[in-house]
């Protein structure tokens, strides 16, 4: 790392390379982050390009790089540790032990440095979106930072390289993309702004009549009439475009007229897109550039008989030039936008493709019954019971009066009510994870909110590496802030989805991961093949993924339908203390069948697996506690 100065406020954003095709980087998650550094004209990273191979023409690659940015060539086996353990790309702070990886976390933090930078750029912190929540949720719970953060730039890395050897086939998330491209827009002042459209449309209507009128008595130009019939700015068009360039909307003091007012919400026209989550310019619209951008480039070269089957997206292209710097930044990136021509909007009748992406609807089951008792009945006949593991030591305690301050949940903003069942809550997770522990194993804090678990692990197994892994940030800054009073040396903070940590760990523990949630730490233990001590969260927030269908297990599959599972999840969420005892004593045995399923499918996969009732029972409504060991 020639030349660059450390300091404890540098930053270092890590970016993969592999190879360079018609002027793209690979992978495409490089030329996103590369294209919003430009356009937020961000100098405070200092960027490093991770290459996998030799590369013959280093100079190549600036050709698609901003030319003011300081770049960094460096090998994968330079990568910092923690870095190494992440998938790319990845910002670390120095003195290199808090890493935030993976696209969608990156590309947040880029814009929050970014206007930090500078307050008077408004312009980055609004690509956030509406309450600054764009792409923050995990793909794992979102389709839509699925689609942006992960299928959408894969497919299209496939789609480019086929392209160069065989004929391709259109991606289908292309065509998602499309589809989703028509679908109405929902935005927070959506009554008042399609009542405006409603008002719009009805003003172009009279001039219409008008015109039509006139012509009778004299001949208009046909240009004349199609200008009338498709107003040249819409309501939406006239929306996004005053805020990207600061104007404030005109605030009328008139009321709208009566018929307007007393429209039913059924009849008002429904807004349509102008970028690609609805009316305003956002971090999605800068990840898709790129990766639209090459996937059009191929379709006009090679498939341009392709193109009339995209209108909603060669509009988008069309128009998010238009964005102020899009274009300067876009060419700073290598990326000549292409002059494409107009198309004619198709029907899903005219783009049968679109029927092959329809959303799959859960199938009818005729022989399914509501409610708990018949799908725990059902259970029972196939010897399937409502049963705990034993407690291995129901008593045992840390001396919470003993241990340094910042150790204890305490510490952070919880009642001590609250902060006495947080610590039982630990008991019970520290007392399996210490006795399974060995000196230098690994051990993940997944889903570790502000560190409750991973900082007593690390204070109490100074042997072990402990890393915790969270997708909230703040919840993260406020762990390393605690681990830092305790000068704690052997502990990692990872600020990512944990799909993207790819390190190799001897043991996982999550204390209330919700949904799905434990599901994916599980998952990702057995990759690993690490133990689990994990107690699961939010049964109700349970359902298939792109991952998981449920039930998991072979032997619960054969017996329950996923709807009769999906009845036990929402009862197992029904334990809260203000409830009928008998009610809580079902959402009890509900929760217990739900982990004996999850139990099972890691039994048949190699485990040892354990269900267990923490102790005591009133440390949470969600008290369970499974524990896997590979066999």
């Amino acid at each position: 790392m020639k030349g660059i100065k450390k300091s404890l406020t540098e930053e270092y954003l890590y970016l993969d390379f592999s190879h360079q095709t018609e002027g793209c980087i690979f992978p495409l998650h490089t030329s996103v982050t590369v294209f919003l550094l430009s356009y937020c004209d961000s100098k405070i990273f200092k960027v490093c390009l991770a290459l996998t191979r030799e590369i013959a023409d280093i100079s190549q690659i600036r050709n698609v790089l901003p030319q003011d940015v300081e770049i960094q060539i460096i090998s994968r086996e330079e990568l910092p540790s923690i870095v190494q353990n992440c998938c790319l790309p990845a910002v670390v702070e120095r003195p290199g032990n808090f890493c935030r990886a993976g696209l969608a976390v990156v590309l947040r933090h880029i814009i929050q440095k970014s206007y930090e930078a500078d307050p008077s750029r408004k312009e980055i912190l609004e690509l956030l979106g509406f309450k600054k929540t764009c792409l923050k949720a995990c793909a794992e719970v979102s389709q839509w930072t699925r689609l942006c953060e992960l299928t959408i730039p894969l497919a299209i890395e496939n789609f480019l390289r086929q392209s160069s050897e065989q004929a391709s086939t259109i991606p289908v998330e292309i065509l998602q993309l499309e589809k989703k491209l028509g679908e109405p827009v929902r935005v927070h002042n959506d009554d008042k702004l399609r009542r405006q459209k409603l008002k719009q449309q009805k003003a172009v209507g009279v001039e219409i009549s008008l015109a039509k009128e006139k012509k009778k008595s004299k001949v208009h130009n046909q240009e004349t009439s199609e200008e009338l019939d498709s107003p040249s700015k819409t309501l939406e068009l006239e929306v996004a475009f005053s805020k990207l360039t600061a104007q404030e909307e005109a605030s009328s003091s008139n009321r709208e007229p009566s018929h307007i007012r007393k429209a039913k919400a059924s009849d008002l026209p429904p807004l349509e897109h102008v970028f690609a989550e609805g009316l305003y310019f956002t971090l999605a619209d800068i990840v898709l550039l790129p990766c639209v951008h090459h996937f059009l480039v191929i379709i006009c070269k090679k498939l341009s008989e392709k193109l009339v089957e995209f209108p909603l997206l060669a509009s988008w292209y069309q128009r998010i030039q238009e964005v102020p710097r899009v274009k300067a930044a876009a060419s700073q990136c290598g990326i000549q936008f292409l002059d494409l021509p107009e198309l004619l909007t198709t029907s899903t009748e005219q783009h049968p493709n679109l029927c092959e992406i329809q959303d799959v609807e859960e199938q009818n089951d005729p022989s399914f019954i509501g409610g708990p008792r018949p799908t725990m009945t059902k259970l029972m006949e196939k010897g399937i019971e409502v049963m705990f593991s034993p407690h291995p030591c129901p008593t045992w305690s840390l001396d919470w009066n003993t241990l340094p301050a910042a150790v204890s949940p305490k510490e952070g903003k919880m009642s001590s009510d609250r902060a006495l069942r947080k610590q039982q809550q630990l008991n019970n997770l520290i007392y399996v994870v210490t006795n399974q522990a060995k000196p230098g194993d690994r051990i993940v804090d997944f889903c570790s909110g502000g560190g409750h678990v991973g900082i007593v692990l690390a204070h109490m197994l100074p042997s072990c590496q402990v890393t915790l892994i969270e997708n909230k940030e703040l919840s993260l800054v406020r762990a390393k802030k605690r681990s830092d009073e305790l000068g704690l040396s052997n502990i990692w903070f990872i600020q990512a989805n944990m799909e993207y940590f790819t390190g190799m760990f001897n043991i996982g523990v999550a204390l209330h991961a919700c949904g799905v949630a434990t599901d994916m730490v599980i998952e990702h233990c057995i990759k690993m093949r690490a133990s689990f001590v994990t107690c699961p969260c939010c049964y109700g927030f349970i359902q298939n993924t792109s991952k998981f269908n449920f039930p998991k297990s072979e032997q619960f599959k054969e017996t329950l339908s996923y709807k009769e599972h999906m009845i036990l999840c929402r009862f197992a969420d029904q334990t809260a203390v203000q409830l009928p005892p008998q009610r809580r004593l079902i959402g009890k045995q509900c929760m217990c069948l739900v982990d004996l399923d999850r139990a099972r499918a890691a039994e048949e996969r190699g485990y040892s697996v354990q269900v267990i009732s923490m102790e005591p029972e009133s440390c949470s409504p969600k008290n369970n506690m499974i524990v896997g060991v590979p066999i």
